[in-house]
């Protein structure tokens, strides 16, 4: 069975960075459309970013690009979101997503990376 284990996030300010982290095991990362989505309280989780198996497409959320990149590293098995230019509204929990499909949100997910952007 497939396993997303994801690390990184933390606390940041504005204008700031952070790096999230998400390592499969299980299965190559280029069996899915790999992805990350953001949950903040009394929500449902948002799309952010998607890539798609062989890495060539990549699609954001409108309120993240220009600013967040994700990319993959296919010999570790493992994505990433680097995030600059941080704001406030992208405080929330991140995850990481498996999907068989492009326009589909898969059923594998991480455990989640706390984001919180304060001063």
């Amino acid at each position: 069975q497939s396993q997303l284990v994801q690390s990184g996030g933390g606390l940041a300010p504005p204008g700031g960075s952070l790096r999230l982290s998400c390592k499969v095991a299980g299965a190559r990362i280029s069996k899915w459309t790999m992805g990350w989505y953001r949950q903040t309280p009394g929500t449902e989780r948002d799309f952010v970013a998607k890539m798609s198996r062989s890495g060539r497409r990549v699609e954001y959320a409108p309120s993240v690009e220009g600013r967040f990149t994700l990319s993959a590293d296919y010999t570790n098995n493992s994505i990433y979101l680097q995030m600059d230019s941080l704001r406030p509204d992208d405080t929330g929990v991140y995850f990481c997503n498996a999907a068989e499909d492009w326009d589909t949100r898969g059923d594998i997910w991480g455990q989640g990376s706390p984001v919180s952007v304060s001063s």
